[in-house]
């Protein structure tokens, strides 16, 4: 009884991946819908009607599902992607992870600002690290070394850190040690893998 019970969650939170065939975690994969018009649309909150297909999170295995129409295949009848859905999900995901920082700033897990950023790494209380892609060599450089093992990601340019956390000319921010930076780490990663993968 217990054992398929566990089967059963199991199953609920993995799904196939429509180009790779691969059985993997919900959190690694992206759901798409179709609409009542045939029209496939991304659905990564899972609110629209109908069942969902997954594609890994990867621009490469999206323009695959695109290109070899896949999406049909799998829900076996007529259907197309919504014109620029490659664009559509790389907005998406950026919205979300831009939407994350925003939140981890009004619970007060994160730091802006070179020398808060530098005083919290010589006190071991930072997850992980966001330089603007912009970042000059020297700020850089410095919160390199720092920085040691801990995770650097290089996301967003500097006008859009400033729209996220309400700031002007915000370079470095520094995520603290919890269920907040856990949480905005997952944004980051995925929309980081879907750019480079």
């Amino acid at each position: 009884m217990g054992f398929v019970g566990l089967q059963m969650k199991q199953e609920d939170v993995t799904r196939k991946c429509i180009v790779s065939g691969k059985v993997l975690e919900k959190k690694h994969l992206l759901r798409f819908v179709a609409t009542p018009e045939g029209v496939v649309v991304p659905d990564f909150k899972k609110r629209l009607p109908g069942k969902g297909v997954y594609v890994s999170v990867s621009r490469k295995n999206l323009h695959k599902a695109i290109d070899a129409n896949l999406f049909a295949k799998a829900l076996k009848h007529k259907i197309k992607p919504v014109d620029g859905l490659e664009d559509m999900v790389e907005q998406i995901l950026r919205h979300q992870a831009l939407q994350a920082i925003s939140l981890a700033r009004k619970a007060g897990d994160l730091l802006m600002g070179m020398d808060k950023v530098s005083e919290a790494l010589k006190k071991g209380k930072v997850a992980f690290l966001l330089e603007a892609t912009d970042a000059g060599a020297d700020g850089a450089e410095k919160i390199l070394r720092l920085a040691g093992d801990l995770k650097i990601y290089r996301l967003f340019a500097t006008e859009e850190l400033d729209t996220a956390l309400n700031k002007i000319n915000t370079v470095h921010v520094a995520f603290l040690k919890g269920d907040m930076s856990r949480k905005v780490s997952n944004e980051f990663e995925k929309f980081a893998y879907f750019l480079n993968s």
